[in-house]
Parts: C-alpha cells; sequence; structure tokens
C-alpha cells in the first residue's frame, strides 16, 4: 500500500480502552516532579527501575487490557466466568510485564486496578460516571478466582502484617483513595487554574495523605509511611504544587522519603487508576472513531 494512501485505523470499543490505560500508565510515569518515585529527572527511591523501562512495561500490558475488555464485551455481565477470564488474562499480562522487564515488577499493582476499571468500562460503555464504574469494578472484586495462585505477594503480606488495606480490598471497597481523595483534589486543583501537571501532583498528595500504602510499608515500616501522609498533608496545606511554598514542602518529601528508601508505588498506581477514571467519565472511549 502506498504511505499517502494509508487511512486511520479505525479502533474497536476494546482497543480504546486498552489505549486509555496505557495512556494513565504512562502519564502517571512522566509525571514530575513525584516524591520518591521513578519520574522525568530520575529513578527516585528505586536502583532497579527507571523511566524507559516504566513505558515498556505499560506498553506490554496493552494486549492484556484489551482482551480484559473484550472478555467484558462477549461475557456482557459481571459474574464468576468474567472474574476468572480477567484474571487468567491478568496473569498473562503479569508475566508478559515481567518478560519485558527481566523480572523487574514495575505495574503488577497497576494491572489489578487498571484491569478491573477496563472491564467495568466495556461491561456498559455508555455509563459512564466514576462511581457507575467503581461499583462494577467493586462487584468484579468481591469475587473469588478459583484458579488464583495462593502465593503471598509483598503488598498482601505487608498489608496482614500492618492491617493495612491492600490493593485487593482497595479495589473491593470500590477505590475510595481515588472516588473520596483524588478526583476531588484533581477537579479542585482545576478549577483554581493550577494547570493539569500541578492538578494530577495534588490528586497524587491527596492519595498519599490517607493511603496505607503497602510499598511503603515493605520498604520502610511505618516511620515511612507516616512520613509520607504527613508529608504529602504539608504539602497541599502549603498551597499544593502549583505554589511555592507548596514546591519547597515537595522537595522536602521527597528529600526525605528518598532518605527512608520508601516510595509510594501503591499511590502511584491509584493515581493511574485515577487517570483512567477521569477519562473514562468525559467519555473518551468514544472517540477515534471506537465501535
Amino acid at each position: 500500500m502506498h504511505a499517502f494512501n494509508l487511512q486511520p485505523k479505525t479502533l474497536t470499543l476494546a482497543e480504546r480502552l486498552a489505549d486509555l490505560a496505557v495512556d494513565a500508565l504512562i502519564d502517571e510515569a512522566d509525571l514530575s516532579p513525584k516524591p520518591a518515585l521513578v519520574d522525568r529527572r530520575g529513578n527516585g527511591a528505586h536502583t532497579d527501575l527507571h523511566l524507559g523501562l516504566m513505558h515498556a512495561s505499560a506498553l506490554s500490558l496493552w494486549p492484556a487490557f484489551k482482551d480484559m475488555a473484550q472478555a467484558a464485551i462477549e461475557i456482557g455481565e459481571v459474574g464468576l466466568p468474567l472474574r476468572e477470564a480477567i484474571g487468567r488474562i491478568g496473569r498473562e499480562g503479569e508475566q508478559a510485564m515481567l518478560a519485558t522487564t527481566r523480572g523487574v515488577n514495575t505495574h503488577r499493582g497497576a494491572i489489578w486496578a487498571l484491569g478491573l476499571l477496563v472491564t467495568a468500562a466495556a461491561l456498559e460503555p455508555e455509563s459512564t460516571a466514576a462511581s457507575a464504574i467503581t461499583l462494577r469494578a467493586a462487584r468484579l472484586a468481591l469475587l473469588n478466582d478459583r484458579h488464583a495462585p495462593q502465593s503471598l505477594s509483598h503488598g498482601t503480606q505487608v498489608a496482614q502484617r500492618y492491617g493495612a488495606r491492600g490493593a485487593r480490598e482497595e479495589a473491593q471497597l470500590g477505590f475510595p483513595a481515588v472516588m473520596q481523595r483524588a478526583l476531588p483534589q484533581l477537579k479542585l486543583s482545576r478549577a483554581a487554574g493550577h494547570g493539569e501537571q500541578n492538578a494530577r501532583l495534588d490528586a497524587l498528595l491527596a492519595i498519599m495523605t490517607r493511603l496505607a500504602d503497602t510499598c511503603v510499608l515493605y520498604r520502610a515500616g511505618e516511620q515511612g509511611l507516616h512520613a509520607m501522609q504527613l508529608g504529602a498533608q504539608a504539602v497541599l496545606d502549603a498551597g499544593g504544587s502549583a505554589s511555592l511554598a507548596g514546591r519547597r514542602r515537595l522537595h522536602e518529601l521527597d528529600q526525605q522519603l528518598i532518605a527512608l528508601n520508601a516510595s509510594p508505588g501503591g499511590a502511584a498506581d491509584l493515581l493511574a487508576a485515577c487517570l483512567l477514571i477521569d477519562r473514562l467519565e468525559s467519555g473518551e472511549h468514544f472517540n477515534q472513531g471506537a465501535s
């Protein structure tokens, strides 16, 4: 085919939803300056991660997100068949991710969170309210996948040790960190004219103020968790990411968490979920010829 005769490909609904999920992961990775997280400045508190790896990991998950959405379209209802189908697809996606990253866990938590949201969106694509999407995702998360491996992840072990709410429970409750903290803060900062990047940083900080982040607990214990929560609140209290005082507090928080080796990966996953829900609520999955 001659290059000048190429026509834009019409995307299916499942493909468009997968695009949005990957976009959310890449936008979360690129957002800067995030405290102790990989961003455009550097590796944060990590020695095994960098921005290029985060991008590659996100792109490797596109087929899994597409297949989850397609399973929802074909099965058509919340139930055990769909829950077990997306569980299997998620595990396959995790293996593809680990093959891409050579064994580094970049987005395991995000596969769970964004996979549920993509599935929920595909079930009823015209029902785009954040509350409706997260309710469908929660109903799926509450179902027990009989084929899921019984080995405990680091996050699950830490959640049990400290009595914290892990990624599974967060989804089962309808993503309260997103619905009660991140989305309201994102919209508030936008309305105040703080700019999109600052609004997203403020949304991340809003999550960090309350989340019992199992990544932080695993790496730095309760000391790290308290530093994260109090420091994030201090940034918001100082005026948020768009203010000079807030930026100074954000720099202090970044240095403190790096010194503690406390990287808030759970909060980062939930910010990606927030960005995805925000786009779904705007109806972006109907754009660009989705069918």
